[in-house]
């Protein structure tokens, strides 16, 4: 684990750099005690390139935490584009509204606060134009229920991303009774079920320990 630490840093180190806003979006959530929920910093320059590659022009964000991974999406898009992050907590959205604003991004960033199935479930209903990625990133017991709904605001081509799936290698262990671990392989049972979708899955190790995420195309 050591060696994930330190190679993680290394890369942030030698290939680039958090600028002084998302650096504040961390330092804010240490003044403010809260738990260490955001993606790494090279897990966000991934979801950057991601999306850079792509040529996003719209994302959904379901579960924003204080920002983060929003100011790094939001940074991938043209001045036209769009970020509609979806957070269930109001105080993480307050936060993260701040913390958008004060990245120079309030423009091209919309925060909803609310519980994220009836979000979905509204922006659906008022025939909401699709995304080009949907970044799911909220509580594991629901995924099943987002990528549900995610699939009716998409497009051929939309990528799906679901964050945190290996849950420390245990996404594979049946027995395991976590209501995590239990949403998460129900998630990927769903992605492989899926006629609408190509899914593969990566592990991942670095500063937030071993994890990984499922990668998505709507066909």
């Amino acid at each position: 684990m050591e060696k994930w630490t330190s190679n993680d840093l290394y890369i942030l180190e030698t290939l680039f750099e958090e600028d002084a806003a998302q650096k504040n979006v961390l330092g804010n959530r240490l003044k403010n005690n809260l738990p260490d929920m955001e993606v790494s910093a090279t897990h966000g320059k991934f979801l950057y390139l991601l999306a850079k590659i792509k040529n996003a022009k719209r994302i959904l964000e379901i579960g924003t935490f204080v920002g983060y991974s929003t100011i790094w999406l939001a940074k991938s898009l043209p001045d036209d584009g769009m970020v509609i992050s979806l957070e269930y907590d109001k105080s993480y959205a307050d936060m993260a509204y701040k913390n958008v604003e004060n990245a120079g991004f309030s423009d091209r960033v919309k925060i909803l606060q609310g519980d994220a199935s009836d979000l979905l479930s509204k922006l659906i209903e008022e025939k909401e134009m699709p995304f080009d990625i949907i970044f799911i990133d909220a509580d594991k017991p629901n995924y099943s229920t987002y990528l549900e709904l995610s699939l009716q605001l998409s497009k051929p081509g939309t990528v799906i991303y679901g964050d945190n799936v290996i849950r420390d290698g245990e996404l594979c262990n049946v027995a395991n009774p976590d209501e995590k671990v239990i949403g998460v392989r129900k998630f990927v049972e769903s992605l492989g079920k899926s006629v609408n979708l190509e899914s593969t899955a990566l592990q991942t190790v670095g500063v937030k320990g071993y994890d990984g995420f499922t990668l998505s195309i709507v066909k």
